[in-house]
């Protein structure tokens, strides 16, 4: 799992236990499949570590069994030892005839499904409310005097019966959601975005088929064409949910969608339909699926084993169903719903390869991280904007060639031999117990873990590495850290040094920051000059590289930006036309300046720097002079949000600053290209500049005199 990932859900739930003391009600917001189950759990687990007096109260959706999920999921995390303080119980009204419901007390997880606590339930016969009147002493002598946090999963779905106990009984209201309810006042106190959880691997990227003419037929070829690639490159039967409509229309969709699977092409498909009546479910896989029961399908069918290519449903899958390796969704129903659409676009969004991601190669890497969807456009998508590199691309990506860098593990450290290290270290006098063992394990940094992987060929190895996990882990942080020691400039293979460009494709979000821009690397899919950037610093630094890239100098070609001319090639070039003309060598040609944004969507320009774990910072922008020299740009603010998302404060902000510094510093040594960090201070740039391993601090009239000149 990649090191930004874990971070990106450890800042989340930093943020959350940090407004825990200052709030009563907070709301988080994160994608479907960015792990809110886990980072759940983990929030739970730091609060009850430092405080036993409180107790949870898990309110989650009846269907599709989420609570029992939950519970599964957190009765796994306690047992192996990543949030031991956990203690969960599922309420459930599965009791014999007349007996008198109760809720035991001495556990600090309940997970409630909410549809047991609605009119008419055993729960609403006093049950509830007594086991509340108990853990919190309300009107009650001898009672725990507990305090009850309530978590409302899902809670875009109203919870009217639980929210009439809030202010008799709960403290603090959690409210979790890929799609928390604007008009009852759930706005995100803290947001994982979109983009952030993509870039983190932590669930696809979309690629979004928008053709209002699309039939069923286009995403079944899809599916048969990705459908080898992905058992091969990545281990896993890929799958596609089509969905249909609810009512009226759905016999006929169904009929017209076994129709297209009857036909020879796609006999080797295997289908399951899952509705809600039993009796109406059906499927073509007599082998496997049809020896089941109906209730044990959806099981058999989320499986990364599963021989399932094709699942169709209505609404039964819509929330707490993890089906990683479905990567393609058919919508035929029109939910008019955003929240139901994201939902259910959050099905096919998960990464199935999460945990070794970093294993796969950069193919496969792609594939996994790709979900293909035909008629829902998500919200965050509304206002995205596919881009692609001018025509005739390759001249562009051929001019722009770029070194990358990493961070070498301390196993690549030629005096470091990990046997002879641990023999050197003290025995230990009191042997851990193994589940505090494995805690410390599972909480080390990615390539720790894998040290200890590669050593513990037996258990006696793996306790004699797990015993000395910090000190190995100091070491491996020594190392790492030293940038002119760790840092490599990455190469394939064969051992020659990799040069990669700009990504063919990408998209980016409208965040506002306008530029109006002709005459770059990118050019929108819809043709129009309109870019917008992520923050004002970065809009800013767009216009200063605009205007200099197109600046008169003494040399060169006559501008600081390097210029090309891309067009489609003309099949015809060299040839002489009927008037005796030759034919150019391109058709609708045009100059773009060789400067863009590195949309991080596909990129590969990226350089590893360590914040406590290696990480890839993706550069803001790149620009090719005209003196043949790169230029690579990581645009910053010190005018940081209040309200910054994933929890950076402004100590973790300027400690990653000053990291990127030391990176930047050793890569320009190691690369012979030249870095930047701007940073916006008001309205004023300081501009940290990296040449051949030199750090100079620069103004804005000092870097674009600097541009203009070919000596260094």
């Amino acid at each position: 799992m990649k090191q930004e990932a874990i971070d990106l859900q450890q800042n989340a739930v930093t943020s959350l236990v940090e407004l825990t003391s200052a709030q009563d009600e907070i709301t988080f917001k994160a994608p479907t499949g960015s792990g809110k189950t886990y980072m759940m759990a983990d929030m739970m687990n730091r609060i009850l570590s430092a405080d036993k007096n409180v107790i949870f109260l898990v309110s989650t959706l009846s269907k599709g069994d989420l609570a029992t999920q939950n519970y599964e999921k957190f009765q796994q995390y306690s047992v192996k030892g990543n949030f031991p303080e956990l203690k969960p119980y599922l309420i459930s009204s599965e009791i014999a005839g007349e007996e008198r419901l109760f809720v035991p007390t001495d556990y600090n997880v309940y997970l409630l499904p909410r549809d047991l606590y609605k009119k008419g339930g055993r729960l609403m016969q006093g049950a509830m409310e007594g086991f509340l009147r108990t853990v919190t002493g309300t009107e009650l002598i001898g009672g725990l005097d507990k305090k009850v946090y309530l978590i409302k999963d899902e809670c875009h779905i109203a919870t009217n019966n639980l929210d009439s106990l809030s202010e008799k009984f709960f403290t603090k209201i959690y409210n979790f959601s890929a799609t928390p309810k604007l008009s009852r006042g759930q706005h995100p106190d803290v947001e994982i975005k979109n983009d952030d959880a993509v870039n983190a691997k932590l669930i696809k990227d979309i690629e979004l088929v928008d053709d209002p003419d699309a039939k069923v037929t286009d995403a079944i070829t899809k599916f048969e064409e990705i459908k080898k690639d992905y058992r091969n490159m990545l281990g896993v039967n890929p799958c596609l949910i089509i969905q249909i409509s609810n009512k009226d229309k759905a016999d006929a969709e169904i009929a017209e969608i076994k129709k297209e699977l009857e036909k020879a092409e796609h006999t080797d498909l295997k289908w399951m339909l899952i509705v809600n009546n039993e009796k109406q479910c059906d499927t073509n896989d007599t082998f496997k699926a049809k020896k089941l029961p109906v209730s044990k399908w959806k099981d058999y069918a989320k499986e990364n084993s599963s021989t399932i290519d094709i699942i169709i449903f209505k609404m039964v899958i819509t929330e707490g169903w993890d089906i990683p390796r479905a990567c393609m969704l058919f919508q035929i129903r029109d939910s008019k719903s955003k929240q139901l659409d994201e939902q259910v676009m959050g099905r096919v969004r998960r990464n199935p390869r999460l945990l070794d991601f970093e294993s796969l190669s950069e193919d496969a890497q792609r594939l996994a991280m790709t979900a293909w969807i035909w008629g829902i456009v998500p919200g965050d998508l509304r206002k995205s904007f596919g881009v692609k590199l001018w025509q005739d691309s390759e001249i562009i990506t051929n001019e722009i060639k770029i070194k990358t860098t990493r961070l070498k593990s301390l196993t690549k450290k030629a005096s470091f031999n990990l046997t002879t290290f641990l023999k050197k270290q003290s025995i230990v006098s009191t042997p851990s117990s193994i589940f505090s063992l494995w805690r410390n394990f599972v909480k080390a940094e990615n390539s720790v873990r894998e040290m200890g992987e590669n050593y513990a060929t037996t258990y006696t190895k793996w306790r004699e590495f797990v015993e000395n996990i910090d000190t190995v882990a100091n070491e491996s942080s020594q190392y790492v850290n030293d940038y002119e020691k760790s840092m490599e400039v990455v190469k394939d293979e064969n051992g020659k040094e990799v040069e990669v460009s700009f990504a063919l494709t990408s998209h980016y979000t409208d965040n506002g920051n306008y530029v109006d821009i002709g005459d770059w690397v990118w050019k929108r899919n819809d043709g129009k000059e309109k870019f917008a950037f992520d923050s004002e610093a970065e809009r800013a630094w767009t216009s200063i590289l605009k205007d200099l890239a197109k600046d008169d100098v003494a040399v060169g070609d006559g501008r600081v930006g390097k210029r090309v001319t891309v067009g489609r090639k003309n099949p015809k070039a060299g040839a002489t036309d009927l008037f005796g003309e030759t034919e150019p060598e391109f058709l609708d040609t045009k100059q773009v300046y060789l400067w863009g944004k590195n949309y991080v969507a596909n990129s590969p320009i990226k350089f590893e720097y360590y914040l406590g774990a290696p990480h890839s910072s993706y550069p803001d922008f790149v620009m090719k002079d005209s003196f043949n020299r790169i230029h690579i740009f990581e645009v910053k603010s010190v005018n940081i949000s209040a309200n910054m998302v994933g929890g950076f404060d402004n100590n973790i902000y300027k400690t990653k600053l000053e990291e990127l510094k030391k990176a930047y510093k050793q890569a320009s040594k190691l690369t012979n290209q030249i870095f930047y960090l701007p940073i916006l201070r008001d309205d004023k740039w300081r501009i940290f500049q990296y040449v051949e391993g030199n750090e100079k601090l620069l103004s804005k009239d000092e870097f674009v005199n600097f541009c203009k000149k070919v000596t260094m």
